[in-house]
């Protein structure tokens, strides 16, 4: 579940053109963090997996067509 939900923080990243530490700072963690989970050196704990999925529900809802 984790390497799942890592890879779709990734696209995400990608897609809104975020570096990583845009994308720590709109998380709340450090870059280095952020760069520890998008290599596999270790997988986000259940209360920053919780606020990762947040981020990328809001990507969904705010997708044009929605």
């Amino acid at each position: 579940m984790s390497s799942m939900l890592v890879s779709q923080l990734n696209t995400y990243r990608l897609e809104q053109r975020l570096s990583q530490t845009q994308l720590a700072e709109k998380l709340g963690v450090t870059f280095q963090t952020v760069n520890r989970w998008l290599n596999g050196r270790v997988t986000p704990s259940q209360i920053h997996a919780y606020h990762i999925k947040k981020l990328l529900q809001q990507m969904v809802f705010h997708a044009p067509g929605h």
